[in-house]
């Protein structure tokens, strides 16, 4: 299964999104749409599974939860938007993440491109950096991967143009 992970879009989806996800099978959405358009832009691209940020309204609330669990080719995922990170985890996740790991977390928010691992945890946390142009980034980032017998493979960080 080839995934396309992105985040913190602020409705604001760079068409080179289209490229670089072609040959994805589903995209992930981490938070921060920003807006309906782009949800109806990106699941009528691909299949999509997201969450909502905290800057999505009641219309994407209604449509996406906070927090996202679910296995994908044998490979047990979580997603939600405020996370944290590895030895800083969010007060809202940390009781659960610690006595219920998953393999993948996966969380935006931040607008901090980061792949770390939590040998504490068992666990890859993964935030692709923001898509959207609104924010204090500099380099708006996707990531690309694949899932394959519960494992992530060739995991790729992608540059957009600058903002």
């Amino acid at each position: 299964m080839k995934i396309g992970l992105l985040s913190d879009t602020h409705s604001y989806l760079d068409k080179a999104v289209f490229t670089y996800f072609k040959d994805c099978d589903e995209i992930w959405h981490a938070g921060d749409f920003g807006n309906m358009e782009l949800i109806e832009e990106l699941a009528a691209f691909k299949p999509l599974r997201g969450v909502y940020g905290n800057i999505d309204g009641k219309d994407i609330r209604l449509q996406y939860p906070e927090h996202l669990r679910f296995t994908c080719e044998g490979l047990d995922v979580w997603m939600t938007h405020i996370g944290g990170y590895p030895g800083k985890y969010s007060p809202l996740v940390k009781p659960e993440i610690s006595k219920n790991p998953p393999k993948l977390f996966i969380c935006g928010h931040s607008h901090i491109l980061k792949v770390q691992y939590d040998p504490k945890l068992e666990l890859l946390h993964l935030n692709p950096g923001a898509a959207g142009k609104h924010g204090w980034h500099q380099v708006r980032t996707l990531m690309r991967f694949d899932i394959n017998g519960g494992k992530i493979e060739n995991l790729e960080v992608i540059e957009l143009n600058p903002r």
